[in-house]
């Protein structure tokens, strides 16, 4: 899936299409530099999905719990303040990651090697001014 050159405004409608297209998959790796948009499009999914609670940045607690209005739990991780694979194995990783519920993953690849065997891997990145989002099933 390749979305180019798409709006703040366009963003509900890119995390619905995102959604449909990968509807069997829970867990969502993103990638991208620091100001891309990972974490306001990781707003719009959760919004999506129904969460009912405010959706942030877990930048210091590495991982934030939603709950769908149906009170089916969303985790969001950021990894940016990682300093080693020890610290994701201190929060156990593994039990949110292979929970069978909705994960999205913000600067994923300080634990590239930790990811499940299949994924949803979206990079993200600006070009000539135009966002471009390309997502593909591993």
């Amino acid at each position: 899936m390749k979305i180019e050159n798409y709006s703040i405004g366009q963003l509900h409608e890119v995390a619905r299409n995102l959604l449909s297209t990968f509807k069997e998959e829970r867990f969502f790796a993103f990638f991208g530099k620091m100001g891309v948009g990972k974490t306001t499009l990781i707003k719009e999914l959760c919004s999506v999905l129904g969460v009912e609670d405010v959706v942030c940045s877990p930048t210091f607690a590495i991982v934030n719990e939603y709950s769908t209005a149906v009170g089916e739990p969303v985790y969001h991780f950021d990894f940016y303040r990682l300093k080693s694979l020890a610290e994701a194995y201190d929060i156990g990783y593994e039990e949110y990651f292979y929970s069978g519920c909705y994960c999205f993953t913000e600067w994923t690849e300080k634990v590239e090697e930790l990811l499940p065997e299949h994924y949803v891997r979206v990079e993200m990145e600006e070009k000539d001014g135009k966002r471009v989002l390309n997502a593909n099933k591993l």
